[in-house]
């Protein structure tokens, strides 16, 4: 199983990174890669790199782990698990490709604070405020399910940590300031990971004298 995560993970690497930056290139002129303008030291530097340093724990340093002996957990070492993981992994890279595709031209990694992109609600946005984040968790997650061993588990808590960081105190505030009113009641219909979860109050808007 080692051999298949590390495989699955150069596919996501390739398919979500590689790809779609050169699809976003060729439509825009612009990779949309913004990950190495944040301060260092700023909260989006630290959520980018907890959940960078996740997805290379989880996808390399635990396969490499298992190569060089490193036995897996106990608990998590079962066969249906293994094929399990499989199938979310897939399932996840597929669903990360086709939610990053679905943003457009606004796809973007990191933030830029003086760029204003369309706020993207439809396809698997009506639903979720962030689905190629979900869809990415779910890719580790399978990942850590293949080869379930203590580094994978650590790997697997930075890229979660690290998502959330990026999604709570960056991506939220930002698109609040850039689209205030039109993301609050957008926010207050689509939940932030999973449908009707972590949706936001909605704005009460005033009403209008008669």
């Amino acid at each position: 199983m080692a051999v298949a995560a590390l495989v699955l993970f150069v596919v996501m690497m390739l398919l979500a990174g590689d790809l779609r930056t050169l699809l976003q290139r060729r439509r825009t002129g612009d990779t949309g890669n913004r990950r190495n303008w944040a301060d260092r030291g700023s909260t989006e530097w630290w959520g980018l790199a907890l959940a960078e340093l996740g997805y290379l724990t989880v996808g390399i340093a635990a396969p490499a782990a298992a190569f060089s002996g490193l036995p897996p957990i106990a608990a998590l070492d079962h066969p249906a698990a293994h094929i399990t993981g499989v199938v979310i992994a897939i399932t996840g890279i597929l669903a990360t490709f086709g939610a990053q595709l679905a943003m457009g031209s606004s796809w973007r990694i990191g933030v830029d604070e003086t760029e204003r992109t369309a706020l993207v609600t439809t396809g698997p946005f009506r639903l979720i405020r962030n689905p190629i984040f979900t869809a990415a968790a779910a890719v580790f997650l399978g990942l850590t399910m293949m080869v379930p061993n203590a580094i994978a588990l650590v790997g697997l808590i930075c890229t979660i940590t690290g998502i959330q960081i990026q999604v709570r105190l960056v991506e939220e505030p930002h698109l609040r300031r850039i689209h205030g009113t039109a993301y609050t009641d957008y926010a207050s219909r689509a939940g932030r990971f999973l449908p009707g979860l972590g949706r936001l109050p909605a704005e009460r808007h005033p009403r209008a004298e008669t």
